[in-house]
């Protein structure tokens, strides 16, 4: 006799949540567009008011719709920065729960963030040169405040990741810093790490400007690996502290 195959119970808003989404998926309702009002969705499936609301909020923790109080679901027209929102928290939950995890995340930005400078600089115009010039001056004017710096040293990697050409890049690496930033602070705030950050940014911007993809690659590396060890002194030198 073949093995119990038992059938699973679904609650009334996964069949409701499967239904939206196909039509979602096949363009019935396109991105731009709202949802049918909750009473005319009530009707349609022949349920009541909870099942669809958590069919509603499931498909916004999914990033698929946006709900504003007073005004009927809209269906989010998707951009990169939008995808990669969508896992963020998980992702800080993530490093707060798994020591090893920020190891991992800072093994994946110096992957990616050497590639990214390898391609600014093969891609670089003009104007792009100009631009990451005019981010790392304004992190330079803001040396003395940390909070500013922070800020402003992300928008210089957001700037060089914007001049690879890929659109995914600068929301990649804003995701990046935001889901660590309570790692980057702690390097910022370090006696001396501003001069430090201020001089391998300018390095880095004179590769892109010399369109040298290895030096700029390198560049980056010699940036972020100093970072990572900066931060694992920093990490003792707490513990001995304590």
């Amino acid at each position: 006799m073949a093995s119990p195959e038992p059938i699973q119970r679904r609650r009334l808003y996964e069949d409701v949540l499967d239904r939206l989404t196909e039509r979602i998926r096949n363009g019935e309702i396109a991105p731009g567009q709202q949802l049918p009002a909750e009473r005319e969705l009530m009707e349609h499936y022949g349920v009541g008011r909870p099942a669809i609301r958590e069919a509603l909020q499931a498909l916004e923790r999914a990033g698929i719709i946006e709900i504003m109080h007073g005004e009927r679901a809209r269906v989010v027209i998707p951009t990169p920065e939008r995808l990669i929102q969508q896992i963020g928290a998980g992702a800080q939950h993530l490093l707060r729960s798994d020591p090893d995890s920020l190891e991992h995340l800072k093994g994946a930005r110096v992957f990616l963030e050497c590639g990214m400078a390898q391609l600014a600089a093969t891609a670089a115009t003009e104007d792009d040169i100009r631009r990451l010039a005019a981010r790392l001056e304004e992190q330079r004017a803001a040396r003395n405040d940390p909070s500013l710096f922070l800020t402003r040293d992300m928008a210089f990697h957001c700037e060089l990741a914007r001049i690879s050409g890929n659109p995914i890049f600068p929301a990649i690496v804003q995701a990046l810093f935001e889901w660590a930033r309570e790692y980057y602070r702690g390097i910022v705030r370090a006696p001396g790490a501003e001069e430090l950050t201020l001089a391998e940014h300018q390095r880095i911007v004179d590769a892109v400007a010399a369109h040298d993809g290895e030096a700029a690659a390198q560049a980056m590396r010699e940036h972020l690996t100093r970072a990572n060890a900066l931060y694992r002194t920093l990490q003792g030198a707490t513990a001995d502290i304590s």
